[in-house]
């Protein structure tokens, strides 16, 4: 089987497209509208793309030819929080997805505690495992859809006791969700450990 991209419509790309790229992180990302509402919204277009300082990348897209309120507010503002949620909070991600107005709280609408944070205005969530305070530097837009990739520059970083062993992140201790196609969900399942490059396995 073969598919011409160039037939594709960018819904029907976008479909292809997010069962092949598998799994994917999501981004909770908290901002504050133009209110004052803390605005609340999932992305699985993520990743790093700097350890040093430490950056992070999201595409946001839009509907109808408006941009996503996490966009708007984000360049707004220029600050934000990027969440790192785990098993427990699948169906509060899922929920808010769900499109609100811009006043509308999504965090609020789903029952979350949030709590300040230090170096920018949008609060935290206090259930997340993982909060990474950002700040905005770059954005570039990509495809006939002008997909906005987002790089923010991560400015402080909040994680739940537990999860740091030896300067890495404990993942089984972590249990995050991940996104497949469609309304879709997974968490890590089995763990393969290999010997590190360079290393002899151990017999």
């Amino acid at each position: 089987m073969q598919i011409r991209p160039e037939e594709l419509g960018a819904e029907e790309s976008y479909k292809l497209l997010t069962g092949i790229v598998v799994p994917r992180p999501i981004a909770w990302i908290t901002t504050l509208s133009a209110t004052g509402s803390v605005n609340l919204a999932p992305f699985s277009a993520f990743t790093f793309v700097s350890p040093k300082p430490p950056m992070l990348a999201v595409s946001i897209g839009h509907k109808a030819g408006v941009y996503k309120d996490t966009a708007v507010n984000i360049l707004r503002t220029e600050e934000y929080v990027v969440h790192i949620a785990d098993q427990p909070l699948t169906g509060a991600v899922h929920g808010s997805a769900v499109e609100h107005p811009p006043h509308v709280s999504e965090a609020e609408v789903l029952g979350l505690e949030t709590l300040p944070s230090e170096k920018v205005a949008p609060p935290r969530l206090a259930a997340a495992p993982i909060a990474l305070e950002c700040k905005f530097r770059h954005c570039m837009e990509f495809g006939e859809t002008r997909s906005r990739l987002i790089v923010g520059e991560v400015v402080l970083i909040h994680l739940r006791e537990g999860l740091v062993r030896a300067g890495k992140i404990d993942t089984r201790a972590l249990n995050p969700i991940c996104r497949i196609a469609g309304p879709n969900y997974a968490t890590l399942g089995e763990i393969v450990t290999l010997a590190a490059i360079g290393q002899t396995p151990k017999s």
